[in-house]
């Protein structure tokens, strides 16, 4: 037992840093499971249901309506409504949102809408249990008008395991499944081994003349943001949680839900797959910061979001391609051209060192293996339409954004509306 504390201590930090997408979503739960429990016995309401909403609605309990209101589930005053109130920007700005005393308020005040309402009646003719159609009950009878609110909700409970809650609440469970109970509790013992593992490891292939950066990398610090809007860089961001959808993002700040995806430089997709920071307009083409050391596990990307910068000027600074990945405690430049490129990580693990200048074009070299794959497509020639993006134009085509970089020979993602680009399809 001694030994495993021992263990743990040495790479809390380590072990914060891996398992944070999915901490505010495990401790939201653990605090709100018994009062979903206790209403699904009171009055039908699926404790499944009522959890993945809750974490839905509120990202996890960091969403700016439920840290001022303890309103869980964004139901508006209505004429009814007669308890507290607060103001909040929703479809409209500074919509009227009841406020509750404590959360178990609202978790009974919603269980009561749905109880009372005629359009969700045949809910409560389903099976408890069967949560698919609960979700896309509720979608159906107009709760909420995300296209994919029914997938998001049903995928909540299947990742988490809510499902358990529900049998406990009907008697067919008594204690949690023997995942949830370790989900719950603490990360497997495995896992905390395998960072372990993964730290040595990585401390095993660094040089010697970079022993005193090891050892402050070696247990980086868990970053904290705020909860709602805050800026990094002079730039608007908000931090989301695992499963989170990134249309509900976009309709909270006002933003398309395009750009959220441009902005960020992300691939479309329904909901976050991971706590992550999520710009709401262009990041700035210098930091703020000097430069960043390279932690254990991080991309390019991850950077370039940390820092509040575009991913561009990253590479550019640092003499890099976006397939290249810094080996771990090397040094990139944030506001200034690095006078030679950062050691590299191969495949095998290795570093490659390579020295260079500032007269160094490192688009010229990036992209050997592309130009042999264009040779065998079929070219087509786009002209940059006004408001279109690479983006947009990858998303067309069906091709990366990288690809078009590199094809073109472009700086950076930036495009000018009657550019002609040349995109090559297999």
């Amino acid at each position: 037992m001694k030994k495993l504390f021992l263990i743990f201590f040495a790479f809390a930090s380590t072990q914060i840093l891996f398992a944070q997408d999915e901490a505010a979503i495990r401790q939201y739960i653990s605090r709100y499971k018994e009062i979903a429990i206790n209403e699904m016995q009171r009055s039908g309401v699926p404790a499944s249901i009522k959890l993945a909403q809750g974490i839905h609605e509120t990202f996890a309990g960091q969403s700016d309506l439920v840290l001022k209101s303890n309103n869980h589930f964004g139901i508006k005053c209505k004429t009814e409504w007669t308890g507290e109130s607060v103001k909040h920007d929703d479809d409209a700005r500074n919509e009227c949102f009841r406020k509750y005393a404590e959360a178990a308020d609202s978790y009974r005040d919603h269980s009561n809408f749905l109880r009372g309402s005629d359009r969700y009646a045949f809910l409560f003719r389903l099976d408890p249990t069967d949560y698919s159609g609960w979700a896309y009950g509720l979608k159906k009878a107009g709760y909420a008008t995300n296209p994919k609110y029914a997938p998001i909700i049903i995928k909540l409970i299947e990742d988490y395991h809510l499902q358990d809650y529900t049998l406990i609440a009907l008697g067919k469970l008594k204690e949690p499944s023997a995942d949830i109970a370790k989900f719950e509790i603490m990360p497997a013992i495995e896992e905390k081994k395998a960072v372990a593992t993964e730290i040595k490891n990585i401390v095993a292939v660094q040089p010697e003349n970079k022993a005193e950066e090891i050892v402050a990398i070696k247990e980086p610090a868990k970053p904290t943001y705020p909860s709602g809007e805050f800026k990094i860089n002079e730039t608007r961001v908000t931090y989301i949680a695992k499963g989170v959808s990134f249309l509900s993002i976009a309709e909270q700040y006002n933003v398309p839900l395009a750009r959220i995806f441009e902005f960020n430089d992300m691939k479309e997709n329904e909901i976050s797959e991971k706590g992550q920071l999520i710009y709401l307009q262009r990041k700035r083409k210098i930091g703020t910061n000097e430069f960043h050391i390279v932690k254990p596990g991080e991309t390019l990307h991850d950077i370039a979001q940390e820092e509040a910068l575009r991913i561009e000027s990253l590479l550019e600074y640092n003499f890099l391609s976006v397939n290249n990945k810094p080996a771990i405690g090397e040094k990139l430049f944030l506001k200034n051209k690095a006078t030679s490129q950062p050691r590299l990580v191969l495949k095998d693990n290795l570093s490659l060192n390579l020295q260079v200048t500032d007269n160094f074009q490192s688009r010229d070299i990036s992209f050997v293996n592309n130009a042999s794959a264009a040779s065998m497509s079929k070219t087509i020639e786009h002209v940059v339409a006004s408001k279109e993006t690479i983006y947009s134009i990858a998303h067309r085509y069906n091709v990366k954004i990288d690809d078009i970089v590199a094809w073109n020979k472009l700086p950076g993602y930036d495009l000018k509306t009657g550019q002609q680009l040349v995109i090559f399809k297999l």
